[in-house]
């Protein structure tokens, strides 16, 4: 959803500002609709009829103010974004809504830059929602979980290539970053192909001593080398009609890789301490996430061997080339996490969503999932909120790093101090009492310098009368 495809609703007693405001608001998004309510009565009225995705609310309502219409929107409809309009000397109840669900607050008189630096964060903020609910909708309708997940055009040309790929009978070579999800596809390639009824044998070639390994493919005959007490037929023939999928290729020896190569160049297979061969009608696929080209020069991988693995090569992209994928993936990973810890259905905020598409993800899918996997299984609650991202990762740091917008420096570091300043004075404010004096005396500040800093905030200090609460002042 775009700003165009918008709905926004303002309640305002005051019908020129409200009218003020709707004028500014077709103006900067034109195709927007807006609808006014001069009542709370009407604006839960609107609230139903008209469903806005965003609401301009004004505190100050005759009847039912504007904190009992933010409790009532929240409970019928959470989604809608709700921006504040208050006047000054409000500021505190402002903050106070914005604890009770409030998206922002503006301060009356509202300056244009501000509304529609609002607006286009609320809009955004349901975008996002919408997104959220919609990969919901496609995860429990189309039933994907054992299917490659992505909707962008790198996976969406992953998956044309892999249905070709699995209609042909030769080797298939899979390479990609760790984490991206090289498995999944050779098992999508033996499930697309007519081989998918015979076995797909799995191994994982690094986890087998290369003593081993020789014999665990190729198979051997009674007595061929000590303990060898049984004559064994080994993988390649056990898959023989199926799919070998040999599991980072790159990690097997010299001697085993020119085995391979005869294996390959022959369809024939000699079990170690056998007289004849065995013709194996299997198809291999080989996965890696090594630079095999580096390991050819280095004279660790043979070249020969590396032409007859790479007849048709897939490559899994990383998720940092498919971050539009991203909220599908973790809708994806937290349905399945609920199911399989059997707890309560969870949902991402639409702030804790775009987090995740704006981090890096250097273990990719894998990464992913066991951030996702964390957060559910800690975070308290149906809703999955963006400080939850320290359940994230197991020291409490963030998972990866967010991507951060840069700004020009001198724009970053007044939003930054304007951003502290409203917030410790807020709290300053808090802990006093309201008391300016007492608030100079706490802060260090002279009073007549925490004076400017209020009227330039446009904070009201008689607005923080008896409250007392703690914050960044401990």
């Amino acid at each position: 959803m775009t700003p165009c495809d918008s709905r926004i609703l303002i309640v305002d007693d005051e019908v020129d500002f409200a009218k003020g405001i709707a004028r500014q608001i077709t103006a900067a998004f034109p195709e927007c609709s807006v609808e006014m309510a001069h009542s709370g009565q009407a604006g839960l009225a609107a609230l139903e009829t008209f469903a806005p995705h965003v609401m301009l609310l004004d505190l100050r309502l005759p009847g039912m103010d504007g904190h009992e219409v933010l409790h009532q929107v929240k409970a019928r409809h959470p989604d809608v974004s709700v921006v504040i309009l208050t006047g000054h000397g409000t500021v505190a109840t402002a903050v106070s809504a914005l604890r009770s669900g409030a998206w922002d607050f503006l301060t009356k008189p509202v300056r244009g830059e501000d509304l529609i630096r609002s607006l286009s964060k609320a809009f955004e903020r349901s975008r996002l929602l919408g997104e959220n609910q919609r990969l919901t909708q496609l995860m429990s309708r189309s039933g994907l979980h054992h299917a490659l997940i992505g909707e962008s055009a790198s996976m969406l040309r992953l998956k044309e290539s892999l249905r070709a790929v699995a209609a042909a009978s030769y080797t298939v070579l899979v390479r990609g970053e760790s984490g991206t999800g090289k498995e999944l596809v050779a098992e999508s390639v033996h499930a697309f192909s007519d081989r998918a009824a015979k076995p797909l044998v799995r191994v994982n070639c690094p986890a087998i001593p290369e003593h081993l390994l020789e014999s665990e493919l190729f198979g051997h005959v009674k007595g061929a080398f000590t303990g060898a007490v049984n004559t064994r037929k080994g993988l390649f023939l056990e898959a023989s009609g199926g799919v070998l999928f040999l599991d980072e290729i790159g990690d097997i020896s010299l001697s085993v890789q020119t085995k391979l190569l005869r294996v390959l160049q022959d369809g024939e297979v000699r079990p170690v301490g056998a007289s004849q061969s065995f013709q194996a009608d299997t198809r291999v696929i080989a996965v890696t996430n090594q630079n095999l080209e580096a390991k050819i020069k280095a004279g660790t991988f043979r070249e020969d061997l590396y032409y007859r693995l790479n007849v048709l090569c897939l490559r899994t992209p990383s998720l940092r080339e498919r971050r539009d994928d991203i909220p599908l993936l973790a809708t994806h990973f937290l349905q399945k996490t609920c199911t399989e810890t059997r707890t309560e259905e969870k949902r991402f905020s639409p702030e804790l969503l775009a987090a995740l598409c704006r981090m890096e993800w250097p273990g990719n899918v894998r990464e992913l999932q066991n951030t996702v996997r964390r957060m559910a299984v800690f975070s308290p609650g149906p809703v999955l909120e963006k400080e939850h991202l320290v359940f994230g990762s197991e020291d409490g740091a963030l998972p990866g790093q967010e991507i951060i917008e840069f700004l020009p420096y001198k724009e970053a570091k007044s939003k930054l101090v304007d951003t502290f300043t409203r917030e410790y004075v807020q709290e300053l404010l808090e802990r006093s009492g309201g008391n300016v004096s007492e608030a100079a005396r706490i802060s260090g500040l002279e009073r007549v310098s925490l004076q400017k800093i209020l009227r330039r905030l446009g904070v009201e200090p008689g607005g923080f009368r008896g409250m007392k609460d703690g914050g960044i002042l401990h």
